[in-house]
Protein backbone atom coordinates (compact mmCIF):
# COMPACT_ATOMS: atom_id res chain seq x y z
CA UNK A 1 0.00 0.00 0.00
CA UNK A 2 1.39 3.40 -0.99
CA UNK A 3 1.78 6.02 1.72
CA UNK A 4 -0.11 9.24 0.89
CA UNK A 5 2.29 11.98 -0.14
CA UNK A 6 0.46 15.01 1.17
CA UNK A 7 2.24 18.24 1.98
CA UNK A 8 1.12 21.72 2.94
CA UNK A 9 2.39 24.44 0.64
CA UNK A 10 2.49 27.95 2.04
CA UNK A 11 2.31 30.45 -0.78
CA UNK A 12 1.00 33.78 -2.06
CA UNK A 13 -0.99 34.53 -5.20
CA UNK A 14 1.82 36.61 -6.73
CA UNK A 15 4.67 34.12 -6.18
CA UNK A 16 6.05 32.79 -9.47
CA UNK A 17 8.11 30.12 -7.67
CA UNK A 18 4.92 28.91 -6.00
CA UNK A 19 3.08 28.64 -9.33
CA UNK A 20 5.98 26.72 -10.85
CA UNK A 21 6.23 24.25 -7.96
CA UNK A 22 2.45 23.72 -7.86
CA UNK A 23 2.50 22.87 -11.55
CA UNK A 24 5.37 20.43 -11.04
CA UNK A 25 3.69 18.77 -8.04
CA UNK A 26 0.46 18.42 -10.04
CA UNK A 27 2.28 16.77 -12.95
CA UNK A 28 4.11 14.44 -10.55
CA UNK A 29 0.92 13.44 -8.71
CA UNK A 30 2.08 14.76 -5.34
CA UNK A 31 -0.92 15.88 -3.32
CA UNK A 32 -0.69 19.18 -1.48
CA UNK A 33 -2.89 21.59 0.40
CA UNK A 34 -2.21 25.22 -0.41
CA UNK A 35 -2.37 27.92 2.27
CA UNK A 36 -2.05 31.59 1.34
CA UNK A 37 0.03 33.28 4.05
CA UNK A 38 -1.49 36.66 3.18
CA UNK A 39 -4.91 35.40 4.32
CA UNK A 40 -3.82 33.22 7.26
CA UNK A 41 -1.81 34.92 10.02
CA UNK A 42 -1.01 31.58 11.71
CA UNK A 43 0.41 30.27 8.44
CA UNK A 44 2.52 33.41 8.06
CA UNK A 45 3.84 32.87 11.61
CA UNK A 46 4.77 29.27 10.78
CA UNK A 47 6.60 30.35 7.63
CA UNK A 48 8.50 33.06 9.51
CA UNK A 49 9.34 30.56 12.25
CA UNK A 50 11.09 28.18 9.86
CA UNK A 51 12.68 30.91 7.74
CA UNK A 52 14.47 33.11 10.23
CA UNK A 53 11.64 35.65 10.46
CA UNK A 54 11.16 35.91 6.68
CA UNK A 55 7.93 35.18 4.82
CA UNK A 56 9.70 33.12 2.18
CA UNK A 57 7.45 31.10 -0.11
CA UNK A 58 6.96 28.49 -1.24
CA UNK A 59 7.54 26.79 2.09
CA UNK A 60 6.43 23.17 2.30
CA UNK A 61 5.51 21.43 5.56
CA UNK A 62 5.42 17.65 5.64
CA UNK A 63 3.32 15.35 7.83
CA UNK A 64 6.28 14.73 10.15
CA UNK A 65 6.62 18.46 10.84
CA UNK A 66 9.72 19.02 8.72
CA UNK A 67 9.83 21.85 6.20
CA UNK A 68 11.59 22.84 2.99
CA UNK A 69 11.82 26.38 1.64
CA UNK A 70 11.66 27.00 -2.10
CA UNK A 71 12.57 23.39 -2.91
CA UNK A 72 12.98 21.87 -6.33
CA UNK A 73 10.70 19.01 -7.35
CA UNK A 74 13.68 16.66 -6.96
CA UNK A 75 14.20 17.84 -3.38
CA UNK A 76 10.51 17.27 -2.60
CA UNK A 77 10.63 13.76 -4.07
CA UNK A 78 13.80 12.95 -2.10
CA UNK A 79 12.32 14.31 1.12
CA UNK A 80 9.13 12.29 0.71
CA UNK A 81 11.08 9.13 -0.16
CA UNK A 82 13.25 9.50 2.94
CA UNK A 83 10.15 9.69 5.19
CA UNK A 84 8.49 6.45 4.03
Amino acid sequence: MEVPRVVTMYSTTWCGYCRRLKSQLDRDGIAYVEVNIEHDPAAAEFVMGVNGGNQTVPTLRFADGTALTNPTLVQVRQHLASRV
